[in-house]
């Protein structure tokens, strides 16, 4: 058996029938020139074949009860894993668009995992308009987080579009650094070795956390300092209690035209994403006349995983920032999101990267809290909403032929944050996944427009002009009769 990480443990002992605590990836493929009518059908039926269930696929609870999660998470191997319940093959109605995709996948995001299995589903979803097919895939968050999960993907997918044949995700090993806790090859005295250093690195790390502390609460008594603290956002219509049922909307752009504004306003990419998501509030809450009086706050996950480490579980730390949704100038708006980011950067930089996991359970443990007690969604939140950006593969990728067009993120929601917003770059584009709780934010999938209609007016308001093009002064030749 493996223990889980405390870390990984939280997100089981949150769980619930009204916040499922699973997150996921919907990818948009392309069939292949010339695919015959079977090629799903086929594909699937392989995928059902594969023999060898890589971790973490293939990793159970070793106690799935309540009280066996909370009291001793830990992950054991199902030798006997049925793959025909874990990969599905459903069919939109043809041709299927964008709107009825959304539907399915917000009906699939609902429901729970069932924790006497490894917890993960894969559906292939046929019927997609202009040749196209989805896969959507879903795993719990105490297995895997965003950044490990695209890495695996990515595995799994080939730049070669002549490839056939290929392994399906369950089947692709995650590439661990030699020497890692969880390397099998690891020898007794390192182990001896990792611990001392542990130990030592506790006491070290003390110090710096308690610096850490003691700025966040000197935030809170002056928040004119610019470290925008937990607990400093309002209560919105965002932070209220959710249920099971979610909705999900998607929006993409080209990275270009987000870069280019970032490097014309001086910030960063994730200023601008910042930037969009604030602005786009801003206008959903404008409608039901409920912008509070003080700005909304973003939970910002930040990745902690070495760049060469795909292993599972979660490595993340956290920042917060401020929207400035009570800003009506947008230039304005969007100078106040660049001094908080820079901010919180500069506070998150101060620590040590080895006091990164610690300082995360520190920063977190009120939200974690508030979720085990009952009292999510009944009192001030920790941040409003979560806002993350995840770098995903650079180059056109495949599976089995099919191109792989898009990729976009689905996420959890939980009570007191009806609402995330996951983007996954791929490909030269940045792709917008928006999660939330069919209840609570009825009509969320506005804000997917509001973020591109955000977009252009940014544009019109930091990029210069675009030349027009010189008018022809050829004269139209008339019809012939």
């Amino acid at each position: 058996m493996k223990r889980l990480a405390t870390l990984d443990a939280s997100w089981l002992a949150v769980e619930s029938e009204d916040t499922p605590m699973h997150v996921g990836t919907l990818q948009i493929f392309s069939l292949p020139e010339g695919a015959p009518e079977t090629f799903l059908r086929d594909m699937v039926a392989r995928m059902k074949d594969a023999g060898d269930v890589a971790p973490p696929w293939g990793y159970k609870l070793a106690w799935s009860g309540f009280l066996g999660r909370l009291l001793a998470p830990a992950w054991k191997v199902d030798k006997d894993i049925d793959l025909d319940y874990h990969v599905r093959h459903s069919a939109l109605p043809r041709p299927g668009g964008e709107r009825e995709l959304g539907i399915l996948v917000s009906r699939l995001h609902s429901n729970p995992l069932d924790f006497s299995r490894p917890l993960w589903e894969c559906h292939v979803i046929e019927g997609l308009e202009n040749n196209r097919f989805a896969l959507y895939t879903k795993m719990h968050h105490s297995m895997i987080d965003g950044i490990s999960g695209v890495r695996l993907m990515q595995r799994v997918l080939t730049t070669d579009p002549d490839r056939v044949n290929m392994p399906p995700p369950w089947t692709v090993r995650p590439e661990r650094r030699r020497g890692s806790k969880t390397d099998p090859e690891a020898s007794v005295p390192a182990a001896v070795s990792q611990a001392m250093d542990a130990l030592k690195l506790q006491a070290d790390m003390a110090p710096r956390l308690w610096q850490a502390g003691n700025r966040l609460v000197h935030s809170v008594r002056h928040p004119e300092d610019g470290l925008t603290a937990p607990f400093t956002g309002p209560v919105s219509i965002l932070n209220h209690r959710v249920t099971g049922q979610r909705r999900f909307a998607t929006q993409h752009y080209q990275l270009d035209r987000l870069k280019a504004l970032a490097q014309a306003s001086g910030g960063s990419l994730n200023d601008i994403v910042l930037y969009l998501c604030g602005t786009a509030l801003r206008r959903f809450l404008l409608e039901q006349d409920s912008v509070p009086a003080i700005p909304l706050t973003a939970g910002i996950p930040v990745n902690i995983r070495p760049a060469d480490d795909e292993g599972t579980g979660t490595q993340i730390s956290f920042m917060i920032a401020s929207l400035a949704t009570n800003e009506a100038d947008p230039l304005n708006r969007l100078q106040q999101i660049k001094a908080s980011t820079r901010r919180a950067k500069e506070h998150l930089q101060k620590l040590p990267k080895s006091a990164l996991t610690q300082y995360t359970m520190l920063l977190m443990s009120p939200y974690i809290l508030q979720l085990m007690s009952g009292l999510g969604g009944r009192m001030r939140p920790v941040f409003n909403v979560t806002i993350s950006n995840v770098p995903g593969p650079e180059k056109t990728l495949y599976y089995e032929g099919a191109k792989l067009e898009a990729m976009f993120p689905v996420s959890l929601i939980a009570h007191g944050g009806a609402l995330n917003i996951t983007c996954l770059s791929y490909a030269g584009s940045l792709n917008f996944g928006y999660t939330g709780c069919r209840d609570t934010l009825p009509s969320m999938q506005k804000l997917a427009v509001y973020t591109g209609e955000a977009l252009d007016e940014l544009e019109s308001l930091v990029l210069p002009p675009r030349p027009k093009k010189p008018r022809s002064t050829a004269k139209k030749k008339k019809p012939e009769a």
